[in-house]
């Protein structure tokens, strides 16, 4: 079997130069890394990442914790976190925090505790400075929510910005009563996303029925089976309803069915499997799961390599309001209009 001194001998370098090259040193130039990957490949060397993990005492893995794991969201990001992972030769170990904010550090410190280079964390809980000890030797990214009481990157989407097209996009057609439904008001993405609802009604001149904004002030999610029937109820009920997130989205869209409420029109926040195939197939803020979880996990091992660069603080992704039917709007005769 090939070792590292075999390679550098090969490419007519230092075995340390090899090393930088194997770990992705970004100062070692093209015509050097050229030349160790050739030798790599004429040798079919493999680096030993085990005698590394027992030279530095940490495992060649990150972590990478969501409230769901089974939510088709949080799936694809660390889908995307894995594959991210797998090129520079690291494991991923991924964990479900639960919707219950005790639950949060707990699972969060079992991770650690697996001595991971890496973490990548949605919270649940209100509060992360139980993370500060752990900062100097695990590099730290949040995705989807901010953290609190600690300073680290955070990776979100514009939620606000969303809530609010998607809003607006209803009130364009003519809407003035649009339902607010989904999880947790004390969810930040949600919240977020309720001030983006409530930013779109005020530009258009119209004030908020709170009748029309179920309140959910737990951490639990709602009961769509009382909610939504609830709403429809009301002496002057929604003519269009806005879903926080397609995991909320996947139990309202049914019930609107079974009630024969098919002229309700419907936004959600976040696309799922199929969402094109229903009929009428779902208008959705597309907030692009894959590109969370690369930008994420590109941003993590730049920490890791550069374990005390400055913190960039909060970066803020674009999501983009995808036209489809649901949302009781003609797709081309949108397009014509300019409208959405």
């Amino acid at each position: 079997m090939s070792t590292m001194r075999d390679v550098a001998s090969r490419a007519g370098v230092s075995a340390k130069t090899v090393s930088r090259v194997m770990n992705e040193d970004r100062y070692v130039s093209e015509d050097v890394r050229t030349r160790v990957m050739a030798a790599v490949r004429e040798l079919n060397y493999v680096p030993n990442s085990l005698a590394r993990t027992f030279r530095s005492g940490r495992d060649a893995a990150i972590g990478i914790a969501v409230p769901d794991i089974s939510d088709s969201f949080f799936s694809q990001v660390a889908h995307a976190v894995e594959q991210a992972a797998r090129t520079r030769g690291a494991a991923v170990f991924v964990t479900s925090l639960g919707d219950n904010p005790a639950y949060e550090r707990p699972a969060v410190e079992a991770l650690l505790g697996r001595q991971i280079i890496g973490l990548i964390l949605a919270p649940v809980a209100v509060d992360q400075s139980y993370l500060e000890p752990w900062q100097d030797r695990t590099a730290l990214v949040f995705i989807d929510r901010q953290p609190s009481r600690l300073t680290a990157d955070s990776v979100l989407e514009d939620d606000f910005g969303g809530a609010r097209d998607a809003v607006a996009h209803l009130v364009g057609h003519g809407h003035r009563r649009i339902a607010f439904v989904g999880d947790s008001h004390l969810v930040p993405t949600t919240a977020r996303r309720l001030d983006g609802y409530h930013a779109a009604l005020r530009a258009a001149g119209l004030t908020a029925d709170p009748d029309l904004v179920p309140p959910v002030l737990s951490a639990h999610r709602p009961d769509f089976a009382t909610t939504v029937p609830g709403l429809l109820a009301l002496p002057d009920p929604p003519t269009a309803m806005f879903c926080s997130n397609a995991r909320s989205s996947l139990e309202v869209l049914p019930l609107l069915h079974e009630l024969g409420r098919s002229d309700i029109a419907f936004i959600s926040f976040g696309d799922f499997p199929l969402a094109d195939t229903i009929v009428p197939p779902v208008t959705v803020v597309d907030q692009d799961p894959v590109g969370l979880g690369r930008f994420a996990a590109k941003h993590l091992f730049h920490r890791v390599d550069e374990p005390h660069r400055r913190v960039t603080g909060e970066t803020v992704l674009p999501v983009q309001l995808v036209l489809r039917g649901s949302c009781g709007s003609d797709h081309a005769a949108d397009l014509r209009l300019g409208v959405g």
